[in-house]
């Protein structure tokens, strides 16, 4: 009997230590956000005061051309971004089938623009559309170059994870559907495409991302971006610390903001996983 009673005791305890070993995790939880976030203060104080102390801020200046660097470059820096990923979800999704082909032609020329893309610089790419493409008579506004460029590049690199995802779709899908009497092309529009889509979705986001910062090179053919006016600024008032300052402040903005933005749709997404597929 004792023995059974102090089991009996040891089981009723366990809910304590189970809320202990909870509260232990919190706390120790609680001081590493909090150490994280006295380390970015600090971090922010020490870099404000070199640039107070040794840079210098002109006052004046940031508030006479912040609006012309930030209000008018952050939205042209957006429309190119947006309008050029999804040129790169275009360029591979069709990459992706020509490497899934089995048809040599097709998986060939996927290869080779892969291959193209990814042996050479992006801003050669850029380059080459707006100063190469002349000569053979097309002529395109800095924008759409600029536009083409990223969306050609990036689409190259995402065409293998596109790719991927289509592979990661279990083929009892498409088994399934045949089996209903979809055809070939139905099956692929209306199963597996959505499936691997939602599949890349992260590797879009972070795509995008990056895309965001790499648009600052389209500044080099004249496109009147961010960048590109921070460094006219910055040249004509001799400040092109400040306003570099400025302009890399917006893009690691937009890069924390978006990186918000895209964990919160993943978020989103793996509750949706887990209220479809509850086991």
């Amino acid at each position: 009997m004792t023995g059974a009673g102090e089991a009996a005791r040891a089981a009723q305890n366990l809910p304590d230590l189970g809320r202990m070993i909870l509260d232990a995790d919190r706390a120790r939880g609680k001081r590493w956000r909090l150490a994280f976030v006295a380390t970015w203060m600090v971090i922010f104080a020490v870099l404000t005061a070199f640039l107070v102390l040794v840079v210098g801020i002109d006052e004046a200046l940031i508030t006479q051309y912040f609006v012309y660097i930030v209000g008018g470059g952050i939205g042209i820096t957006l429309l190119i971004s947006f309008f050029s990923i999804l040129l790169a979800i275009g360029f591979a999704t069709m990459g992706a089938l020509g490497r899934l082909s089995r048809n040599p032609v097709l998986n060939g020329i996927a290869t080779f623009y892969v291959s193209l893309v990814r042996g050479t610089p992006l801003l050669l790419q850029i380059l080459f559309i707006y100063l190469a493409l002349p000569q053979l008579g097309i002529v395109l506004p800095e924008i759409l170059c600029g536009i083409f460029a990223l969306g050609f590049n990036y689409g190259a690199y995402m065409t293998e994870v596109f790719r991927a995802g289509i592979q990661a779709v279990p083929m009892g899908q498409t088994e399934a559907a045949q089996s209903l009497g979809m055809s070939g092309r139905t099956t692929f529009a209306r199963i597996v495409l959505p499936q691997a889509f939602r599949i890349v979705t992260p590797a879009i986001g972070n795509d995008f991302i990056a895309m965001l910062k790499d648009s600052s090179l389209v500044s080099v053919i004249g496109v009147q971006e961010l960048l590109w006016r921070a460094k006219l600024i910055g040249t004509k008032e001799f400040q092109s610390i400040q306003t570099l300052l400025i302009a890399g402040a917006v893009y690691w903005f937009l890069t924390i903001l978006f990186s918000y933005i895209q964990g919160r749709l993943e978020k989103r997404q793996r509750v949706g996983d887990r209220a479809r597929n509850p086991q």
